[in-house]
């Protein structure tokens, strides 16, 4: 077990991901050891498909406005595999979200027939941004598009803010919104591996939302959405379905999924971390479906930027820790970056970000998110597998272990608690003692 590196991020020093050997952390003192750490390797589950983070008209309008060279170095350390933490997976909206400058469609109003469709909005800030970001990557990018509402006209309340529902009578203009949409991204070079039905589809929010219900969401994937995709021979696109909170996934997944005519055209349902860390409620989707898959689309610090806070880094890893845990294979944070008010933002529902850029005083900030997502994402290889992992005796204490196609193991340990604790590590049956800092995070990996 020696040949483990170990990295560490912890509040009470300066160590940011910063690098030492096992012997660095392991103890021979080994009393006060009553938490115990358990990795099975021989116990595997699903496939981690990998990280990633949202990119918004709203981020790629800050990152606009400092000069290359320091865009570069935040691209670099998001999306690339050597320098930086590795992301695959990008999010962004299709039409307006609450994160961009105003509410848009990329249709003119009343347009029935879709012949005015045009991505010239996204031409300005959100479509160079993912071209540069594509131009990191050294491995594919894989683009999840989700709407946050349909054109207002398509809308029972005709506007894009404030809930509403698609009216009857587009729901089949609505699907071919869709392909309309993938289509022309891949006519500009952009691939997109997957849609969401609808962002956040039970909230009416005061920004951009659609409402649907259960049963509403399965028939428009059953009768339009899927079909559509069929005729359209674009079946390779997956479509995910919720797009929402983890509290009621199970019930909402439930519904499309026992639905035989729903279900061939759905991979997977996508949740947020709002409201609750019931975890377990994926894995009861994972039981009653196996065959699909659980995907993360979005979680965020809310309530402005949380500038030298230590919570936010610490909500990231457990939620990643517990949701991994629980099925989920990508793990998909908000927005990448954001200025120093939490935004911009056209409805002033400023939030949080890993990196906050502050415009004003052209400087760059790192948050304690940002570390505590890079302790998975850049240490996790893609199609790792999930091993059985258990902690007993300490509530605070998190762990998560994966085995890639090496047979190399990758243990993130994580100690929530504000004194050190002393824990016993076993793998398999090599054990080893170790002390973990207060408020800290380890990823032990060959």
């Amino acid at each position: 077990m020696n040949d483990y590196k170990v990295f560490v991020t912890c509040k009470h020093t300066k160590d940011r991901l910063n690098e030492y050997c096992l012997d660095d952390i392991s103890i021979d003192d080994n009393k006060d050891l009553n938490c115990t750490i358990t990795v099975d390797t021989k116990k595997r589950f699903q496939k981690i498909l990998g990280f990633g983070g949202a990119i918004t008209e709203s981020s790629a309008y800050v990152l606009s406005k400092i000069d290359e060279e320091e865009k570069k170095k935040i691209l670099d350390l998001y999306f690339n595999e050597e320098y930086g933490i590795g992301y695959n997976f990008a999010r962004i909206h299709i039409n307006s979200c609450d994160f961009s400058l105003e509410n848009y469609s990329f249709v003119e109003e009343n347009d029935k027939s879709l012949s005015s469709f045009s991505l010239d909005r996204y031409e300005k800030y959100v479509l160079p941004l993912l071209k540069e970001v594509i131009n990191e990557k050294k491995s594919e990018l894989n683009i999840l598009a989700s709407p946050w509402s349909p054109p207002s006209y398509m809308k029972t309340n005709n506007e894009m803010n404030n809930g509403g529902k698609l009216k009857d009578e587009y729901k089949q203009l609505w699907a071919e919104y869709y392909v309309k949409y993938i289509e022309e991204m891949q006519e500009k070079g952009f691939n997109i591996w997957g849609v969401t039905v609808q962002n956040e589809p039970a909230a009416k929010q005061i920004w951009d939302s659609c409402l649907y219900s259960a049963e509403e969401e399965r028939d428009f994937v059953k009768y339009y959405l899927g079909p559509t995709f069929e005729r359209n021979k674009l079946l390779d696109k997956k479509i995910i379905i919720w797009d929402h909170n983890r509290d009621l996934v199970y019930n909402r997944a439930k519904t499309v999924l026992e639905d035989k005519e729903a279900n061939k055209y759905v991979w997977g349902t996508g949740i947020h971390w709002y409201v609750s860390e019931e975890f377990e409620n994926t894995s009861k989707v994972h039981e009653e479906f196996p065959d699909k898959h659980i995907i993360f689309t979005e979680g965020c610090q809310e309530g402005g930027v949380h500038i030298g806070s230590w919570e936010p880094g610490e909500r990231y890893g457990r939620n990643i820790i517990g949701d991994l845990n629980n099925y989920v294979e990508a793990w998909i944070d908000w927005n990448i970056v954001l200025d120093e008010t939490g935004g911009p933002n056209h409805v002033g529902n400023l939030c949080d970000a890993p990196i906050i850029v502050d415009t004003q005083k052209k400087e760059v900030i790192y948050n304690s998110s940002f570390y505590y997502i890079a302790h998975f994402s850049k240490f996790i290889k893609k199609n790792s597998l999930r091993l059985l992992t258990k902690v007993t005796n300490d509530k605070k204490i998190y762990a998560l272990s994966c085995i890639d196609y090496k047979e190399d193991v990758c243990i993130i340990l994580m100690n929530e608690n504000e004194e050190d604790r002393n824990v016993t590590l076993k793998i398999d049956n090599e054990i080893i003692d170790l002390k973990l800092k207060a408020n800290s995070i380890y990823t032990l990996c060959k």
